[in-house]
C-alpha cells in the first residue's frame, strides 16, 4: 500500500510539473507579439501582455473557490479547454478583419484582427489563472510545504522556464526581422503547437489520478481572511510586483534589442530574450537543490539584492560598450539585464512558500488572492512601456529597481508570521 501510495504521489508531481511548463508557454507569447502588432500599434506593444494578466483581476478568487468545490483535476481540465479557446481566437486574429475598422484611438484606425487577439489573449489569462491556481498549492502540499515544498515548486519553475525560452525564441525565428508585411500568420505554427499540446495535456491529465484534499469534504469555515496574515498581506504585494518584473525585464529587453533596426533585430531580441529564461531555468534547477538545505528567506534575499546590482550596471553603462552577436554590435548591458533571469528564477515559488507557510485551512483562499494579483505582469510592464515611452527602455528599469527594493524588504523583515494566535485547522 505504501508503495501505491508512494507511485501515486510521484504521477502527481510529475502532472502538476507539466502543467507549470504549459503556463509560461502561453503567457510568454505577449511580448513577442507584442513587437508584431507594435508595428502597426504602437501604443499597443504590451497589450496582449496587459489582456493576458487582467484575466487574474477576475479569475484569481474565483479559480480558488473551484479548487474547492471541483476539485485539482477537473478545474485543470477546465482551464486547458478554456486555453484551446483563446489560442484558436488568436489565430483566427492572423486571417479576419485586419481590414475592418472598428475604432480609432490616438488618431490610428484599430482594426477587427487586433480585437479578435486581445480577445483571445484575455482568454488565454483565464487558463493560465486557473492553472497556476492548481500547480502551486499542489506541490506545496505534495513536498509537505517548508523547504521540500519550495523545493518542489522549483522543480515545476525549471520545466516552466524551459517553455518560456521556447515562445520567444520560437517567434524570432519564425519573424526575422518585424516591418510592415510582417502578421500574426507568421506565428501561426506556434499557436498550432499550443493547441495541440494542450488537447495532449487534457488527454493526459484526464487519466492520471491526482490527490483531491478538498474535494468531498464540507467547505472549511474561515473566522477570519488569509489577509488578516500579516506576512500573506505583505506576500500579495510581493507577489504583484514579482510578477511585474518577471514579464517587465525580458519584455523591454526585447523590445530594446528590436529597435536598434538593424536586420533580423526581432530574432536576436528573442535569442537574448531567451537567455534571460534560459538563466531563470538554471537558477531554478540549481534552487530545486539547494531548498532542502537553504532557506527560501536566504535565497530571496540574495537574488533580490543581485538583480538590483545588475539593473544598476546596465543602466549606467555606456551604449557604447558592445559585443559583437551574429555580425551587429549589441551593448553589453543587454546582457547583464538578461541575466537578471538567474535572479528571478526563485522568486515566484519563494515569495509563495513563504506567504501561505502557517496558513492551514486559509491555504487554498489564499492561493486565489495570489492569483488576482498576478494582474501586476500586465500593469507593471504597460507603466514601464509608458516610462520607456517617455524616456527610453533602460531608463524604464528603474521602475523595476524599485519594485526588486520591496521584494528585499519583504524577504528581510515582511515574510515573518506575527499572527501565530490565529488558528489554521
Amino acid at each position: 500500500m505504501t508503495q501505491e501510495k508512494n507511485n501515486s504521489k510521484l504521477i502527481a508531481i510529475i502532472t502538476m510539473c507539466f502543467i507549470f511548463a504549459m503556463i509560461s508557454f502561453v503567457t510568454n507569447m505577449g511580448a513577442p507579439f507584442g513587437n508584431i502588432w507594435g508595428y502597426t500599434y504602437p501604443f499597443a506593444k504590451a497589450w496582449g501582455n496587459m489582456m493576458n494578466f487582467a484575466a487574474y483581476l477576475f479569475m484569481g478568487i474565483p479559480a480558488g473557490k473551484m479548487l474547492i468545490k471541483y476539485g485539482y483535476k477537473k478545474t485543470a481540465l477546465i482551464a486547458l479547454a478554456v486555453g484551446l479557446i483563446g489560442l484558436a481566437l488568436q489565430y483566427l486574429s492572423s486571417i479576419a478583419g485586419a481590414s475592418t475598422y472598428v475604432f480609432t484611438y490616438q488618431e490610428i484606425p484599430v482594426a477587427l484582427n487586433l480585437i479578435i487577439y486581445l480577445l483571445g489573449a484575455f482568454i488565454c489569462g483565464f487558463c493560465v489563472c486557473m492553472l497556476n491556481t492548481v500547480v502551486n498549492p499542489m506541490l506545496n502540499l505534495l513536498g509537505g510545504g517548508g523547504n521540500k515544498g519550495n523545493q518542489l515548486i522549483q522543480i515545476g519553475g525549471t520545466l516552466n522556464s524551459l517553455t518560456a525560452t521556447l515562445t520567444p525564441m520560437l517567434t524570432g525565428i519564425l519573424v526575422g526581422t518585424v516591418t510592415a508585411e510582417t502578421s500574426m500568420s507568421n506565428v501561426a505554427p506556434l499557436l498550432f503547437i499550443g493547441m495541440a499540446v494542450f488537447a495532449i495535456s487534457f488527454v493526459i491529465i484526464s487519466r492520471v489520478s491526482i490527490p483531491e484534499p478538498t474535494l468531498g469534504k464540507e467547505q472549511p469555515k474561515y473566522e477570519r481572511s488569509p489577509l488578516a496574515f500579516r506576512h500573506t498581506l505583505l506576500g500579495v504585494i510581493a507577489i504583484f510586483f514579482y510578477v511585474g518584473i518577471e514579464i517587465g525585464i525580458p519584455m523591454h529587453l526585447q523590445f530594446y534589442v528590436t529597435d536598434l533596426g538593424f536586420e533580423g533585430s526581432a530574432a536576436v531580441g528573442g535569442v537574448i530574450a531567451g537567455m534571460y529564461w534560459i538563466l531563470m531555468m538554471v537558477g531554478r534547477a540549481t534552487s530545486s537543490v539547494i531548498s532542502g538545505k537553504v532557506s527560501t528567506s536566504l535565497q530571496m534575499i540574495v537574488v533580490s539584492s543581485l538583480a538590483i546590482a545588475l539593473l544598476l550596471i546596465a543602466i549606467f553603462m555606456p551604449e557604447s560598450n558592445t559585443v559583437v552577436y551574429d555580425g551587429h554590435d549589441i551593448p553589453v548591458k543587454a546582457f547583464f539585464i538578461a541575466a537578471c533571469g538567474i535572479c528571478t528564477s526563485v522568486m515566484w515559488g519563494g515569495i509563495f512558500n513563504l506567504s501561505v507557510e502557517g496558513l492551514g485551512k486559509y491555504t487554498e483562499a489564499a492561493s486565489g488572492i495570489f492569483m488576482t494579483m498576478v494582474v501586476g505582469g500586465g500593469i507593471m510592464p504597460l507603466i514601464q512601456q509608458e516610462i520607456a515611452s517617455s524616456v527610453g527602455n533602460i531608463a524604464s528599469y528603474w521602475l523595476v529597481i524599485g519594485m526588486l527594493a520591496y521584494i528585499l524588504f519583504y524577504s528581510t523583515i515582511g515574510c515573518k508570521n506575527v499572527n501565530k494566535d490565529i488558528k489554521v485547522d
